[in-house]
C-alpha cells in the first residue's frame, strides 16, 4: 500500500518527500520522468524551499537522478541492476542463515502466514506479486534480527524499482517461487542455518538469471 496523498493537514518538506518517495516506489512516475520544482509547488500549494528539501532527499536515495531537463526518475541501468543482483545474492543467503538462527517464534509465525496467505491466491497480477514477495523478504530480514543487514537490503531493494516487469510474471516462476518460500521458511523454523543458506541462493540466482534474459529481451527489441 503506498503513503497516502493527502497531505493538507501540514504540507512541508517530509510530508512531500513521504507522498513522492511513495509515488516512485509504486512506479506512479516512470523512468525519465522529469519532477519540477515549480510543478510539485504548485500542487502541494507551497513555496519552492520545502519541494527543494524533499527533491534533494530524494536525489540523495538514489530515487531521483540529475539530468538535462533537472531531477529525473532513473533510467534503467542494465549493468547496475546486474550489481544490485549479485550484492542480493550474498547478502539475502547471509540473511536466511542468520535468520535461522536468530529467528523467534513470532519470526515463524509470520513467515508461515505470509506463505500461506500468497499461497492461496489465484494469479495475481504483477504489482501485487511484486509488494507480496517484498513483503515476505522484508519479514526474512527482520527474523535475522541484524538491524545493519536488513537496512542493506532494503536499499538495494528500491534500487530495482524501475526494472518494467517482474522476473515473478515470468512462465511459472510465481508458483516456484513460493514453494522455494516455503522450504525456505522450513529451513528458518527447524535452524537450519546452512539449508537457509543455499535456498536463498538459489532463489536470488534465479531471479538474477530471469532478469538477464529480461534485460536481453528488452535490448533486442
Amino acid at each position: 500500500m503506498t503513503e497516502s496523498t493527502d497531505v493538507s493537514a501540514k504540507v512541508d518538506g517530509e510530508a512531500i518527500f513521504r507522498v513522492l518517495r511513495g509515488e516512485i516506489l509504486a512506479g506512479v512516475h516512470p523512468p525519465g520522468t522529469a519532477l519540477r520544482e515549480v510543478v510539485i509547488s504548485e500542487r502541494f500549494g507551497v513555496s519552492r524551499t520545502p519541494v527543494r528539501e524533499a527533491l534533494s532527499r530524494l536525489q540523495h536515495e538514489r530515487l531521483l537522478e540529475r539530468a538535462a531537463r533537472g531531477l529525473q526518475v532513473p533510467q534503467i541501468d542494465p549493468q547496475e541492476v546486474i550489481q544490485i543482483y549479485d550484492l542480493r545474492v550474498m547478502l539475502e543467503e547471509e540473511a536466511a542463515g542468520q535468520a535461522a538462527s536468530e529467528r523467534r517464534s513470532a519470526d515463524v509465525i509470520r513467515l508461515e502466514a505470509l506463505v500461506e496467505r500468497d499461497k492461496a491466491l489465484s494469479d495475481p497480477d504483477d504489482q501485487t506479486r511484486i509488494n507480496l514477495n517484498q513483503e515476505f523478504h522484508v519479514a526474512l530480514w527482520a527474523a535475522s534480527h541484524n538491524p545493519v543487514l536488513t537496512d542493506l537490503l532494503a536499499r538495494l531493494s528500491t534500487h530495482l524499482i524501475h526494472t518494467p516487469r517482474s522476473t515473478l510474471s515470468v512462465g511459472n516462476r510465481w508458483q516456484e517461487s513460493l514453494d522455494e518460500h516455503e522450504a525456505l521458511v522450513c529451513a528458518v523454523a527447524d535452524r537450519r542455518a546452512e539449508d537457509a543458506r543455499r535456498i536463498a541462493r538459489t532463489h536470488m540466482e534465479t531471479a538474477r538469471a530471469l532478469r538477464l534474459a529480461l534485460l536481453r529481451t528488452s535490448a533486442a527489441g
